[in-house]
């Protein structure tokens, strides 16, 4: 599983926030409380779904973090007062694809940060983590398909 290395441009999107940990994980929560609102946003771009993970420097499964469930929009303008806007920076990121079930998500996960990275000629930049969830995500599809960014910069 290489990665395709791209230059992201920065996005504006909208959708909802909440603090979690990987141990206290809320990502059902977050993702049932956006889906209802998402159609009142009017000026989306296309209708991939961005789930993004803001990490500290130096983060452990136990620490808490930011997770977004988000759609991207042409602009802030009439965002509907019970959602937040979001600027995603873009950056360097190492995209991979991530193939079956979400509940496998981990194996995908373990190889990125335990294998690939490792090896590569990249290090984690300290920007946004993000999930493209598109036409071929389904979570409980074993042929399911997402889009995994992971922030990189040269070592």
């Amino acid at each position: 599983m290489e990665p395709e290395i791209e230059i992201l441009l920065s996005k504006k999107l909208v959708g909802k926030s909440i603090e979690m940990s990987f141990v206290e994980n809320k990502t059902h929560e977050l993702w049932k409380s956006f889906m209802p609102l998402k159609k009142l946003i009017k000026n989306t771009v296309g209708t991939d779904l961005y789930s993004i993970q803001k990490y500290p420097v130096n983060f452990n499964p136990q620490m808490n973090f930011t997770k977004w469930a988000t759609i991207e929009v042409a602009d802030f303008d009439n965002v509907p007062d019970n959602l937040e806007k979001y600027t995603l920076v873009g950056g360097l990121y190492a995209v991979f694809i991530h193939k079956g079930l979400a509940s496998d998500f981990q194996k995908t996960f373990q190889y990125i940060f335990n294998e690939w990275l490792p090896n590569s000629e990249y290090k984690i930049d300290d920007r946004e983590h993000f999930e493209v969830l598109g036409a071929k995500y389904s979570t409980d599809d074993p042929n399911s398909e997402e889009e995994v960014w992971i922030p990189v910069q040269l070592k």
